[in-house]
C-alpha cells in the first residue's frame, strides 16, 4: 500500500466537469492498493497520515496536524503508484490489487479517517478524473505501509 501526500491550500476532483470532491486547506492523499495489502496496513496508513506534523504552528514551526489547523482530507484512488517502471517503457500493474479489493479498501478508508474526526471528500475509484490543487509548500511525502 502506497500514498502521496501534499499539504495543500485547496484541491478538487473533476469528473466530466463535475466537481466531485473539493477541500480548502488539508491533505490530498493519492492511495494505492497492492496485491496482498492487509486491512491492518489500511488501518495503520489512515492513523498514521493525520498525525503527520506538517502544518505550520502558531511559531511558524512545522508542528501541527491536519485536524489542529482545521485542515481535511481528499482522497483519491491511485493504482498507477504500484506501477513497476524497472523493465521497459510501458508500466506494469502486476503488483496492483484486484479492483474489487483496492475499492473496498479504499472505501474503508473514509470511514477510518471520519472516526477519527477528519472530514474527507474524495474521487470517484475508477473514474477519470482531474486534480486539481495548490500545494503548500511545496510539502509531498511518501510512506508506504
Amino acid at each position: 500500500m502506497r500514498a502521496v501526500i501534499q499539504r495543500v491550500y485547496d484541491a478538487s476532483v473533476t469528473v466530466d466537469t463535475t466537481i466531485v470532491g473539493s477541500i480548502d486547506t488539508g491533505l490530498l492523499v493519492y492511495l494505492g492498493v497492492g496485491k496482498g495489502d492487509s486491512v491492518e496496513q489500511l488501518k495503520w496508513l489512515c492513523e498514521k497520515i493525520p498525525k503527520i506534523r506538517c502544518f505550520r504552528d502558531e511559531n511558524g514551526k512545522m508542528k501541527a496536524e491536519v485536524k489542529q489547523v482545521g485542515g481535511k482530507i481528499l482522497l483519491v484512488s491511485q493504482f498507477t503508484l504500484l506501477a513497476n517502471l524497472r523493465k521497459g517503457n510501458r508500466p506494469s500493474y502486476d503488483d496492483a490489487a484486484d479492483p474489487a479489493i483496492a475499492q473496498a479498501m479504499y472505501d474503508q478508508a473514509f470511514d477510518l479517517f471520519r472516526d477519527q474526526g477528519i472530514e474527507v471528500a474524495g474521487g470517484v475509484f475508477g473514474g477519470h478524473m482531474h486534480v486539481s490543487y495548490t500545494n503548500d509548500g511545496p510539502v509531498t511525502f511518501t510512506l508506504d505501509a
